[in-house]
């Protein structure tokens, strides 16, 4: 399987790849004008986070997920744990009621197809990789930050070279298909809402086609659901 979904993944890049030029960070005014209501609320989504984060042992980790993503997620002994709330489009009912503030911002948010709470555990590196495919936008608030001695942030996310250290409630609006790692260097848990956004500004085919594999993942998540 992880072989079929490396295949279909590089696929799928040079599809978009060919269609699509422009940098990593994008303009979420533009392109996601819902950041500015996500943003607004960020004390609340924090609170309910932070409340999520008291049973932080029984949120699975991320390649406990999703297989394919061991690579990025077990490559060392620390942890990267993520609370899914919606996964293309599908909710996790259990999970959303838990988080009544960030529900009621994704049901919405209509181009929200997919939202997360991401807890990096101290120390942890998630590796250099890319996102499957550009039909989608990645979205970054900032929930909990450690910070250096100095004041700074002490976790970073690198993308396309770049360095990028956001403090709470700071909102970015980035494309994941560029090569980008994360890492933690702190003795504490850094927490960040994750957003996948449904991607506006492509020509009809590719919106087409989009749509097309936005459909075929939210099914195979409703096979995943009904297996427990």
């Amino acid at each position: 399987m992880s072989f079929i979904y490396d295949w279909a993944v590089l696929r799928l890049r040079d599809i978009y790849d060919r269609r699509i030029t422009g940098a990593p960070m994008l303009d979420s005014d533009r392109l996601f004008p819902d950041a500015q209501r996500f943003t607004a609320a960020w004390p609340q989504i924090r609170d309910e986070a932070l409340s999520i984060a008291q049973d932080l042992r029984n949120i699975p980790r991320f390649h406990e997920i999703m297989s394919e993503q061991a690579s990025i997620s077990a490559n060392d002994a620390r942890d990267w744990r993520m609370f899914i709330m919606q996964a293309y489009g599908q909710p996790i009912t259990r999970n959303l009621v838990r988080c009544p503030t960030l529900a009621g911002l994704i049901a919405t948010s209509p181009d929200v197809l997919s939202a997360s709470l991401s807890f990096l555990a101290p120390g942890k590196q998630v590796p250099a990789h890319r996102g499957p495919f550009r039909g989608i936008l990645r979205g970054y608030l900032v929930l909990s930050m450690p910070k250096r001695a100095d004041g700074v942030p002490a976790a970073v996310l690198k993308v396309d070279g770049r360095e990028y250290r956001l403090n709470e409630g700071e909102f970015m609006l980035w494309d994941d298909t560029f090569e980008h790692e994360v890492w933690n260097d702190s003795e504490e848990v850094r927490t960040v809402l994750l957003l996948d956004i449904r991607r506006r500004d492509l020509s009809a085919g590719l919106r087409m086609l989009s749509s097309g594999i936005i459909a075929l993942v939210r099914l195979n998540v409703r096979w995943i659901q009904r297996q427990f």
